[in-house]
Formats: structure tokens, sequence, C-alpha cells
């Protein structure tokens, strides 16, 4: 069965929330659950915004430890390396070749940023958040950048960070299969709104 966009987010959120009981607004199901991969396109234009070009679709991901991410090279002239300055402790670092795929496991909880070698200050960077324990998230907030990179990346933290005041929780506790999260949540919060505009601006229809 095919499932567009919209309906995945739906079903993500239905699954995601629990009942109003005091537990949390996430369940663990997928840490519970067998190792998922999830592919970041590179790509020469946005096809969801043509003004963007030079990016990863999508430009934030949420994983959990043992998730494996494959960098596709959809457009030729990319690659995905890991930034040294934006790992947790005992991240695996990974480089891409350019034109080529590459595939990393994440094992180690944290939140990871990466970029394109090439077009690294035209701001082709992405951000990976593994697991519930975001240790270095806030300190990642302050490496240097340059170019456009520095405007790409406060707009994926303005995101991360609208999204956990939205709901009073932490970015690592959003539950996001494929980088998607879920819409019913923000919908019974009353911050669909919120939802649509981030949404948007990470390439997704709700």
């Amino acid at each position: 069965m095919n499932m567009t966009r919209r309906s995945h987010l739906k079903l993500l959120g239905a699954s995601g929330l629990v009942a109003a009981s005091g537990a949390p607004l996430f369940a663990d199901s997928h840490a519970a659950a067998e190792p998922m991969e999830h592919t970041v396109q590179m790509l020469n234009q946005d096809p969801d915004n043509p003004r963007a070009r030079q990016v990863f679709s999508p430009r934030i991901l949420h994983v959990q430890p043992g998730d494996t991410v494959n960098f596709v090279s959809t457009d030729r002239g990319h690659n995905s390396q890991s930034d040294e300055d934006m790992m947790p402790e005992g991240g695996n670092a990974w480089e891409g070749d350019i034109n080529g795929d590459v595939s990393v496991t994440f094992d180690v909880e944290g939140a990871y940023g990466y970029y394109c070698t090439p077009h690294r200050s035209a701001g082709m960077v992405g951000l990976i958040l593994v697991g519930n324990e975001l240790a270095n998230y806030e300190a990642i907030k302050d490496v240097r950048q340059r170019g456009q990179a520095k405007k790409i990346y406060d707009e994926i933290f303005a995101e991360a960070d609208a999204l956990e005041s939205a709901l009073g929780v932490s970015p690592d506790l959003l539950r996001a299969a494929d980088g998607m999260f879920p819409i019913a949540v923000f919908q019974q919060t009353g911050t669909a709104d919120l939802a649509e505009t981030i949404a948007a601006g990470i390439g997704y229809d709700i």
C-alpha cells in the first residue's frame, strides 16, 4: 500500500500519542523495534522550494540508535561528511565521496551536524538527532559557521526549538520516522499552524 506523506504524518501522530494519564507524549515503540533505514537525498534544488539550492532533503532527521541513514547522491556534485565539531563523544564520523552514496549507522545518541564538502559555504548542511539523550545539542549551536551555513543552521535550530516551545518537551523526545513529526500532537495542542509552517520549511506537505 502506498502512503502519502500526509497520511503517514497522521498515522505517526495517532500511534505516537498516549492517553492523557501523565504518560510521555510519545511511546518508545521504535526503540524496542528492529533498526530502521532512512534516506537523505543530496539535491541541486529543493523540489518544494525552487529558490533553495544545494540542499539535503530532509535537512533534519530524527532516528534511534542502531538506525542507518543512507545519503543518496540524487544529483551529481555532492557528498555527505560529518562535522567533527558537531558530534557527540564517541560518535562515528563519516566522509562520502563526491557523487557517491554513503550509509551511516548511528550507535551513539546525540546531535550530529554534517555538510556537503564543496557546498558547505553555500548552506548545504544538515542535522541528525539520534535517540533520546542529546547531551551535545546546545553545544553544537555555538559552533562557528561560515557563509550560508550559518543562516541554514540558524533556521534548523529555530525549527527544533519551536517544536520544543510548542510542545513543552525537548527536541529529543520528538518521534519522527524518516524525519516526519506527528502532526496529531500539534492538532491536539492547538499548534497545527506552527506545525504546518515548520513542515513547509523542511519540505513536507501536511
